[in-house]
């Protein structure tokens, strides 16, 4: 693991933390693998107990950092920096390499003055980018220089898809290089003003991500913190690398609403930051002409449907009429989904979790996500539905980047639990294009004669793209034919039921579905 270019073949011999230098003299250095690793320092008994186990079960709602035991075996966290002794270490600096922060103050005393000489070759680093020079007198073999970003409030997405930028080039780095550890400070310093929590956000996320994509390349990720960074460290960690299936479904509520995309990169636009489109037009005449596409800047405050989309009605009126492009709806439309999920992500929604409406069970027979719906646990009269709306983004929002199936179970329901169908087509309206591109069907189980005609009316004139994907399925045992039994959760009143009607299950071979 540790072969790398020509370059970088000069090889130092490793020191544990208990080694002793040339002279006899106890060593200053810790070695990696002296390290207890993060998922060795979980205070709960891993799922050690049915009881938490059960909870767990029946909450039935994922995060979308799991829990992986391989992963957090992989991730250290330390009180230290410079004097790890491991292949690499991240030094953060400014562009000219020369920033005297406490970091790269201390790499450059242990370092000594080769260091110095080396980069001065070099001459720039520019910020997101990631370079590499020898470690000379450190333990560790190699350095990896990176520039992080000066933080604006008015550019925060900016500043974050670039301190996204240094983490995952570090990384990628590394594994070019065949590094088998790898030691992190905050990639940030005082003087450049990113504030802590957001920062380490970003590096917990993207490391994270990285391990599960690459996780096979490297041994060890050391974020190597200071006495006042450690806390928030302890504090966050869990949320990306939760050490038991208790502490993951604890830690899923205390999610930022931005939890990056799939590799962790920032996603959530900002109007602070925008750039724009006419050359020196000053902010201000921007902003006017953005109110007058009735853009809303507010948030959604009491989730009145009629701010979610900014009158969606209205904006395609412009589209036709040629004052509003189809590309500026679809960022608008974005926009407006991000304000309900940092809302989703804000709100108590634990009312509408205990209903057990909607819940991910297993995956299909061509392995995609499954989500049950049930609607007999579903009180339109009873409960808040502008509450169900955010609490279906809260749990979708990251199944919806790759495939997935509804299941939902009409089973014994009544009036009271029928959604409406205004209802239905405003949810459809503010979900985003990966909810309705990644749905590849929804399996309607025990569907009425008047369930049928109403959803044909629905899919024929309120939505388009849905009509097609709706699969009407009479019996569990249909049903089997794209889900095997052992990847779906049945509510036992829907068991119970279509034993009664369609008679008890058996193993025989069920019809197929044409999806």
């Amino acid at each position: 693991m540790d072969a790398v270019c020509p370059e970088l073949s000069r090889l130092k011999t490793s020191r544990s933390s208990h080694s002793t230098d040339a002279l006899g003299a106890p060593s200053q250095f810790v070695d990696v693998g002296a390290l207890r690793s993060w998922g060795d320092s979980c205070e709960d008994e891993l799922n050690s107990s049915d009881a938490t186990a059960k909870t767990f079960q029946d909450d039935n709602i994922r995060s979308p950092f799991l829990y992986n035991k391989d992963i957090n075996g992989k991730v250290v966290l330390w009180k230290g920096g410079a004097l790890l002794n491991g292949t690499a270490i991240v030094n953060t600096s400014n562009e000219s390499l020369t920033d005297k922060n406490p970091v790269s103050e201390s790499i450059f005393t242990l370092a000594g003055p080769d260091l110095k000489e080396d980069l001065q070759k070099r001459r720039s680093c520019r910020t997101r980018e990631a370079k590499l020079s020898k470690g000379f007198s450190l333990a560790a073999r190699f350095i990896i220089h990176t520039v992080g970003p000066k933080y604006k409030s008015r550019y925060h997405t900016a500043a974050g898809s670039s301190l996204y930028s240094c983490y995952r080039n570090v990384l990628q780095l590394a594994k070019e290089q065949s590094m088998s550890s790898a030691g992190f400070c905050v990639i940030n310093s005082a003087k450049r003003g990113y504030p802590l929590e957001d920062a380490i956000h970003i590096a917990l996320r993207t490391e994270r991500r990285f391990l599960e994509i690459h996780g096979e390349t490297i041994e060890k990720v050391v974020f190597a913190v200071s006495k006042l960074e450690e806390a928030t460290y302890q504090k966050l960690l869990p949320l990306y690398f939760p050490r038991s299936l208790k502490e993951e479904s604890r830690s899923l509520s205390y999610l930022p609403a931005d939890i990056g995309n799939a590799e962790g990169e920032p996603v959530v636009p900002e109007w602070q930051s925008r750039i724009n489109e006419k050359s020196g037009a000053p902010e201000d005449n921007q902003e006017e002409e953005e109110e007058g596409l009735g853009v809303d800047h507010s948030f959604i405050g009491s989730h009145a449907f009629t701010r979610m989309e900014g009158d969606i009605d209205k904006q395609r009126k412009l589209i036709l009429q040629g004052q509003l492009s189809e590309a500026a709806l679809q960022k608008q439309h974005q926009r407006n989904y991000n304000r309900w999920l940092c809302q989703a992500r804000s709100e108590d929604l634990s009312d509408i979790a205990s209903l057990k409406a909607l819940y991910q069970t297993g995956v299909d027979n061509c392995g995609r996500t499954v989500m049950v719906v049930v609607g007999r646990n579903i009180p339109v009269t009873l409960i808040d539905m502008d509450k169900a709306l955010l609490y279906f983004i809260h749990v979708m929002d990251h199944i919806a980047v790759k495939g997935y199936v509804l299941v939902y179970f009409h089973t014994l329901t009544s009036k009271y639990n029928h959604l409406d169908s205004d209802f239905l087509k405003k949810l459809y309206d503010v979900v985003g294009v990966k909810y309705k591109g990644n749905l590849k069907a929804v399996n309607f189980v025990h569907p009425t004669f008047c369930s049928k005609v109403s959803t044909w009316f629905f899919t024929t004139l309120s939505v388009s793209g849905l009509k097609d994907k709706i699969h009407h399925v009479d019996s569990q045992h249909q049903l089997f034919s794209t889900i095997f039994p052992e990847q779906i959760d049945f509510p036992t009143f829907v068991l119970e039921n279509d034993a009664r009607e369609n008679g008890p299950y058996y193993t025989s071979c069920p019809p197929s579905l044409d999806l």
